[in-house]
């Protein structure tokens, strides 16, 4: 009985195909892109190249320049047409209101008037965000705490902070506690809700799993919801920011008088009044440079440091 012939063990594939299979690929016609072999189907080797970025390309990746880009724009388009209108009264150029600006800046009004602006919209946000986080803490706490906070949100959510003004100014007079109460309106609801349906929206299993380690009322809050939750709260901090110094500028505008000056809202007035429509716009700009580098530099911060780096946004 004849036997199946032997292959060499050292070669073990058949002389005919064995110089196909260990061939090594040809080099590359074009080394300067070609970068390493990297693993691909079926185990062979597949160039990896990699393509310099152009200028142009990595100036587009900074998100700072494509918003100042934009700005630029805005601004080239309100001065084209402040210069189409021809007429200061109606709708001042770019390079005008620029101008009332510096001067305000110079002389010291604007940031005075700014900062009288801002330490009322700092006492009513604090007061609304201490306020919001009891009734939100309540309603997580109990169902009566839910109950009472969809009643009063119901309630209360759809009337707008300025039509409390005559109430605030029987019960607080003309001053900065009318201005604090109709800004902790604007400011409540908004943090509220947010904050709530945040807290609603963690999963079941990750509350289990802080049960299970022991915690309970505000640690369970403090060290599972809170986090889980951090991105509705964000928002609804921005939010309430938003309605905030806009419910304060339209609340100066009517009786923004307090300490002798009054705020931002009183300026702008003020300056209609005087048809001076350059430092109304003025005003505006200051309102608007104040809402751009609150939400740039402290919100976009404390997402950068918290939800970004917690993985909770690509």
């Amino acid at each position: 009985m004849s036997s199946a012939p032997v292959l060499d063990p050292v070669r073990a594939v058949p002389p005919a195909v064995s110089p196909v299979l260990s061939s090594r690929p040809a080099p590359s016609a074009r080394p300067e892109i070609e970068h390493a072999l990297g693993p691909a189907r079926g185990g062979a080797g597949a160039p990896v190249v990699e393509k310099p970025l152009s200028v142009f390309e990595r100036l587009f990746n900074q998100g700072w320049l494509r918003k100042l880009v934009i700005l630029a724009v805005l601004a080239g388009i309100w001065e084209a047409y402040g210069r189409y209108l021809d007429n200061d009264l109606l709708f001042p150029t770019f390079t005008a209101t620029v101008e009332a600006f510096a001067r305000g800046i110079m002389d010291g009004t604007l940031p005075a008037r700014a900062w009288s602006s801002l330490k009322v919209l700092l006492m009513g946000y604090a007061a609304g965000v201490a306020l919001a986080s009891l009734l939100t803490g309540l309603a997580i706490a109990s169902r009566i705490g839910t109950d009472v906070l969809e009643t009063l949100t119901a309630m209360f959510n759809p009337l707008p902070a300025i039509a409390l003004l005559p109430l605030a100014l029987i019960w607080f007079g003309l001053g900065n506690g009318s201005l604090v109460f109709v800004l902790v309106h604007s400011v409540t609801w908004a943090i509220a809700l947010n904050t709530h349906s945040g807290f609603l929206s963690v999963s079941r299993t990750l509350t289990m799993v802080g049960r299970n380690y022991g915690l309970s009322g505000p640690r369970l809050i403090g060290k599972i919801l809170i986090p889980a939750a951090f991105p509705a709260i964000l928002t609804g901090l921005k939010v309430g920011w938003a309605f905030a110094w806009r419910t304060l500028i339209a609340a100066e505008l009517v009786f923004g008088v307090s300490s002798g000056s009054g705020g931002l809202g009183w300026f702008i007035f003020e300056n209609k009044n005087m048809l001076d429509i350059p430092n109304v716009f003025a005003g505006l700009l200051t309102v608007i440079l104040i809402g751009l580098v609150v939400e740039n530099l402290i919100f976009q911060t404390i997402e950068a440091r918290t939800i970004r780096r917690w993985g909770m946004q690509a």
